[in-house]
């Protein structure tokens, strides 16, 4: 194919490179899913908890 073994080494350690930051991708994308259900909860909550209160200022 006339393709050099250092260019076939150079493509190789690129494209590992490229999909171990996949998986980096990934998991920072779980965690933020996680963290916003939490935030997403928390402020129903307070939601909540300010109408409550408001009905018994009344």
């Amino acid at each position: 194919m006339g393709v050099s073994a250092h260019s076939l080494y150079e493509w190789r350690k690129k494209y590992a490179s490229d999909v171990s930051k996949g998986g980096d991708q990934a998991d920072e994308i779980r965690q933020l899913k996680r963290e916003l259900a939490r935030v997403t909860e928390e402020r129903d909550i307070l939601k909540k908890a300010a109408a409550y209160f408001a009905k018994d200022a009344k």
